[in-house]
């Protein structure tokens, strides 16, 4: 499960004054699409691997998965060669692929992900806090990623299954990047843009936001979105309302109430800015099932009645950034 600093809940849960009550909304601009952005981190159970391409098949979702790059070794193999910056080699907070048919059935999902139209992002590799670390630390921890992902399917020992175009996948299509816990640091920046990422999706932002643009590389933020009965703002992700909800600990008994908070949260999200400015709504999660799958099974409600509405697009981040930047062409007025 990923930590997260008592400085960091507290700016995730901190409540936000209210708009001004007699504030006059602008109309939804018609030509603009409505754009709902999912994105999975860790992106490792192989059962929520295939939960999730089918629920993109079904609701026409297109997701982006962050991957942790430890997934795709052993601890026993390419524990040997993993060392990430300011630690003890084969360490990782996430820790490692169990066997080798585990990560054979990882890459095969990975294949089945990248042809069917998702994203696939690094998520780094064993999900370390890099807030002090350098340009050069995170360039070593983006090579490590590149190399595991290039030899994975020798890593699963099936080496001759490896399809046609994974070299390429490997080498050129890893395009965004998020990091664990959302933890940035003054390096990032220029190593994600001398490693040729075309976006970031590791800020936090008061509520949706058109990503930003930092030295001509867009980063995305996760927003704070109100949430249950006091409507205090809680980070659009899984895991912070896990925290709201349970303080983090386990609850199945109120699972199908911790659904249905959650769905009302995401519906009032999306349908503010479906009315009115049309603003990308971003929600992330992870592939754990917390609280009984109440997160999950909410998002798949959420994804299965918002998809189909016109004038939506329920894309993953790579997709997105064309889009926002023809809108942006279009009417320049709004960013």
């Amino acid at each position: 499960m990923p930590r997260i600093s008592a400085a960091t809940c507290l700016a995730f849960a901190m409540a936000l004054a209210p708009a001004v009550a007699h504030a006059v909304e602008p109309p939804a601009p018609a030509e603009r699409k409505q754009l709902v952005i999912i994105s999975f981190d860790g992106a490792h159970d192989n059962k929520l691997w295939e939960k999730s391409l089918e629920m993109g098949k079904r609701t026409g979702a297109r997701f982006t998965y962050f991957l942790s790059c430890t997934f795709l070794m052993t601890r026993a193999e390419g524990g040997k060669t993993y060392q990430a910056p300011g630690h003890k080699a084969a360490r990782s907070n996430v820790g490692f692929a169990q066997s080798r048919e585990e990560i054979q059935a990882r890459v095969r999902h990975i294949w089945a992900a990248h042809e069917a139209g998702h994203d696939i992002g690094s998520h780094a590799c064993g999900h370390f806090d890099g807030k002090g670390w350098s340009t050069a630390d995170w360039k070593l921890e983006f090579s490590a990623f590149n190399i595991a992902l290039a030899g994975a399917w020798k890593a699963a020992g099936i080496p001759g299954e490896e399809p046609k175009g994974w070299a390429d996948f490997a080498t050129h299509g890893i395009k965004g990047f998020r990091a664990p816990y959302l933890s940035l640091s003054d390096g990032l920046l220029p190593a994600l843009k001398q490693d040729g990422f075309t976006y970031d999706a590791s800020l936090v932002t008061k509520g949706p936001g058109w990503p930003s643009d930092a030295d001509g590389l867009p980063r995305f933020g996760l927003p704070l979105i109100p949430e249950g009965p006091q409507q205090r703002r809680v980070i659009g992700m899984d895991y912070n309302l896990f925290v709201r909800h349970s303080m983090g600990i386990e609850n199945k008994k109120d699972s199908a109430v911790f659904e249905e908070r959650t769905l009302d949260a995401y519906r009032k999200a999306f349908q503010k800015e479906y009315d009115r400015n049309r603003i990308p709504l971003q929600l992330g999660f992870h592939f754990v099932e917390m609280n009984g799958g109440a997160y999950w099974r909410a998002l798949d409600r959420f994804l299965t009645e918002t998809c189909g509405k016109p004038d939506v697009a329920c894309v993953s981040y790579a997709e997105a950034l064309p889009i926002i930047a023809k809108q942006k062409k279009a009417d320049r007025s709004a960013f």
